[in-house]
């Protein structure tokens, strides 16, 4: 059930959204636009209170090898996650952009050497990479998710190839996955298509949800 809150902070769209590209592509461009209003001190904001509640997941700080993201376009920075994770000794991997529509991840930490990718997304220069199947665990950005899991991504469909393999898994599985969003951009349900690989959790700058029972973590 959804809270009042949330369905003030949705309430341009109360309905599930369909698989079309149509439907998609405008959810998209709603999202993208209310993204990018954000304020740089509302960002760090959010990424603070993210920070704050993965730090209540046991799983996180089991996890050896974790994939996070760099931030485009808005999408919540992972600044804070980043730091913790280093100082626990944990190791950090970005992904790597494939010529198949797949995601490599390459090992980093702050300071190594970048360069960005034909979409502009800093990647790795010289890291030794690994398969999405060797994860512990991965932080995946989005523009809209479910407390059922389900995520609306960029639409590049990366994620959910590389992914793929969870398809056949009673979950959770390893690598366990963990959206992370701003709490405005959680929508009543999202029908998603048969590609689309579901989240574990979703931590946002309200709430971690275990997407198993749709409930606070």
């Amino acid at each position: 059930m959804v809270s009042q809150r949330t369905r003030r902070s949705v309430h341009f769209l109360e309905s599930p959204i369909m698989p079309n590209d149509d439907s998609r592509q405008s959810l998209r461009e709603s999202l993208r636009a209310r993204r990018a209003a954000l304020s740089p001190a509302e960002r760090l904001h959010a990424a603070a209170a993210v920070a704050a509640q993965l730090a209540r997941l046991p799983l996180l700080h089991r996890a050896r090898r974790v994939a996070i993201y760099w931030a485009v376009a808005g999408e919540l920075p992972l600044l804070h996650v980043t730091s913790a994770l280093q100082s626990a000794g944990q190791e950090i991997y970005l992904p790597v952009v494939l010529g198949d529509r797949q995601l490599a991840f390459a090992r980093w930490q702050t300071g190594a050497e970048l360069k960005p990718n034909r979409f502009g997304i800093p990647e790795p220069v010289a890291a030794d990479r690994v398969a999405a199947d060797t994860l512990d665990l991965a932080l995946l950005p989005l523009l809209a998710f479910d407390r059922s899991g389900h995520r609306l991504g960029s639409g590049g469909g990366y994620y959910d190839r590389s992914f793929a393999f969870l398809a056949n898994q009673s979950r959770p599985a390893r690598p366990q996955l963990i959206g992370i969003a701003y709490a405005f951009q959680e929508l009543p349900a999202l029908t998603v298509a048969a590609w689309d690989i579901a989240v574990d959790f979703v931590a946002s700058d309200q709430e971690l949800i275990d997407c198993h029972t749709g409930q606070r973590a």
